[in-house]
């Protein structure tokens, strides 16, 4: 076992470093692929994530591998946590391979960030000294220190604690308990991935996953399987009045919700994004009729203070219309995708196609077949990072 734990390993690197990511299913067929047993393959994929050759990170529901960079000059990682316990659990959770400051006051903390200008900052909200939001703000609005990963880790109340914490550019919001083997992957996925910098809104799964949950639902006997999209309704008109950035704040902040559902919902549903104001989600049907309500009302909670900051002031004793026409109105719709429907779309597609070898269907394919082409944003990513642009797309992205 050992030997063929060994030779699958440069097999493995190579095919997650030609493809930038690789889910777990895909490398449990290309083990199968080379008479290799899925215990070999698991054995082969720890040893590489023990030597940090590669990392994990179970994103939207699917389980996606990503090769690390060699690297000899160690990253810097700051945790401000005034409880010393849990500032030692986070440490800890970190693990070798960083140089780490830990800090329990916020202001001190500040200093010394301004200062030593790390590569990541681990953050609470509730901070003796200054308070976590503010230590973000600044950190993001600093043009020397404005590449700094941010990660808050907060008990406080997430309602409109992430959407402040997304909004002054944090860069993921984690609520305690936290879950010490997601902190440590985020950590090193953020700061060692290979290739192009990883986002958490783009790094949803992408058209390859979707295109997979496509040929499982038409192909799929289970009538429990549901696949859908949930649309973010009044985005264009928001990002049109308040700036794109604001739209993108709006995506940041639906995405991790959904991503906390699918966490608490388990393995049978999964979410991916095409890139616009659509996100799918798959799987298991009763999961999903319970998942959806929950983040509409999550989204309806934040929505005043997501006006609020810009600058629409509400006036309390539970009016409900406090805002007029003068203020887009944002929702979330979601629309389960009958499977005739997907199947018609689907072969409307393939008469293009070489059905000998289908492979991945592109966004605006799969925009076309979920009913979302006519897009009121286009999601891209370069060197700068993420860029939402209004209006119909004109080609393929």
């Amino acid at each position: 076992m050992d030997s063929l734990s060994s030779d699958i390993k440069p097999d493995i690197v190579a095919m997650i470093n030609d493809r930038q990511e690789v889910t777990y299913s895909e490398l449990r067929s290309f083990a199968s692929s080379l008479n290799t047993t899925e215990d070999v393959l698991k054995k082969s994929l720890k040893e590489l994530e023990d030597a940090n050759t590669i990392a994990s990170r179970s994103s939207g529901g699917i389980l996606t591998y990503y090769v690390l960079q060699n690297e000899n000059v160690l990253r810097r990682i700051v945790i401000v946590e005034d409880d010393k316990n849990i500032n030692k659990l986070m440490s800890l959770s970190v693990g070798s391979g960083f140089e780490i400051t830990q800090m329990y006051d916020g202001k001190e903390a500040l200093e010394k960030i301004k200062y030593e200008k790390p590569d990541l900052v681990i953050l609470d909200l509730m901070l003796p000294g200054l308070d976590g939001l503010e230590i973000c703000q600044t950190i993001k609005k600093s043009p020397s220190l404005s590449d700094t990963i941010v990660i808050i880790v907060s008990a406080m109340d997430p309602t409109s604690n992430r959407f402040k914490g997304i909004k002054y550019g944090a860069d993921y919001y984690i609520k305690k308990p936290f879950d010490p083997v997601e902190l440590r992957s985020l950590v090193t996925i953020f700061l060692k991935k290979k290739g192009k910098k990883f986002d958490p809104l783009v790094d949803l799964p992408n058209e390859a996953k979707i295109s997979d949950a496509v040929e499982k639902a038409v192909k799929s006997n289970d009538s429990n399987y549901e696949l859908g999209r949930m649309r973010v309704e009044g985005i264009a008109e928001f990002a049109q009045r308040f700036g794109t950035d604001s739209g993108i704040t709006i995506l940041r902040l639906v995405s991790q919700l959904l991503q906390d559902k699918v966490k608490e919902r388990g393995s049978d549903v999964f979410v991916g994004f095409l890139n616009s104001d659509d996100f799918v989600i798959g799987g298991n049907q009763d999961k999903i009729e319970r998942m959806i309500p929950d983040t509409r009302s999550e989204f309806a909670a934040v929505l005043p203070f997501i006006y609020q900051s810009e600058g629409y002031k509400p006036i309390e004793l539970g009016i409900d219309d406090i805002y007029g026409a003068e203020a887009p109105k944002l929702d979330l719709s979601y629309t389960p995708i009958e499977k005739d429907y997907l199947k018609a779309k689907r072969s409307e597609i393939l008469k293009g196609k070489d059905k000998t070898s289908i492979g991945s269907y592109t966004y605006d394919e799969l925009r076309r077949m979920f009913g979302s082409e006519n897009l009121d944003i286009t999601i891209t990513r370069g060197q700068g990072g993420v860029r939402l642009s209004i209006g119909k797309a004109t080609k393929e992205d």
